[in-house]
């Protein structure tokens, strides 16, 4: 393998190492962690690429965090670049949460400990709003997509229904919509539908 591919799988596996470190409160937390790591810093994943990866992460079984550094590191390096991001996330979980089982059986009932959590989850649930904030300006781009946030929020809240139907709803949508399109389109035009919005 050349030094250069050896030093981009070696600056993946630190890069995920050190999202493994910071990201508490699970997949959805980890959200803009990533986002902004190899979108902002790395600039290995263009934003609707990575929009795209979180959106199937979520969808398959099995941790966000972990199906979204597996995708990112196949998109960067292929599957070499899959493992080692998948190591380097694990690496700190499993550090992590091996000490904190034995700390936590014998110190959770400590005041400072419960106070610690108190002041962490309203921390994951902003970082969540903020991970919404910033995939909703990218994966929202008309009236249409408006109008299936709101049917998934609604559905989710008020009908409790679980994410991978709404994923599976989204989905078909889509294709129903841009079939649609594509139809109008070639009436109207005489030819293919290529792009949306063309």
């Amino acid at each position: 393998m050349q030094q250069s591919s050896l030093k981009l799988l070696f600056e993946i596996f630190i890069s995920f190492l050190k999202l493994g470190c910071v990201g508490f409160g699970g997949g959805y937390s980890m959200i803009p962690l990533i986002e902004r790591e190899v979108v902002e810093e790395k600039k290995w994943v263009d934003k609707e690429k990575i929009i795209d990866i979180f959106a199937v992460a979520e969808s398959l079984p099995g941790a966000t965090a972990l199906n979204s550094s597996g995708f990112v590191g196949y998109a960067v390096a292929g599957i070499p670049g899959a493992i080692v991001a998948l190591v380097g996330n694990m690496i700190p979980s499993v550090v992590i949460v091996l000490t904190l089982s034995v700390l936590f059986v014998q110190y959770s009932t400590y005041p400072a400990v419960k106070s610690a959590f108190r002041g962490i989850y309203p921390v994951i649930v902003g970082m969540i709003g903020y991970a919404a904030n910033k995939i909703g300006k990218t994966a929202i781009r008309d009236a249409i997509g408006i109008v299936l946030a709101a049917i998934s929020f609604v559905a989710a809240l008020f009908l409790q229904i679980e994410p991978i139907p709404l994923i599976i709803f989204g989905a078909v949508a889509g294709l129903i919509i841009n079939s649609i399109k594509a139809y109008v389109y070639s009436k109207k035009h005489g030819t293919t539908f290529k792009k949306e919005g063309k």
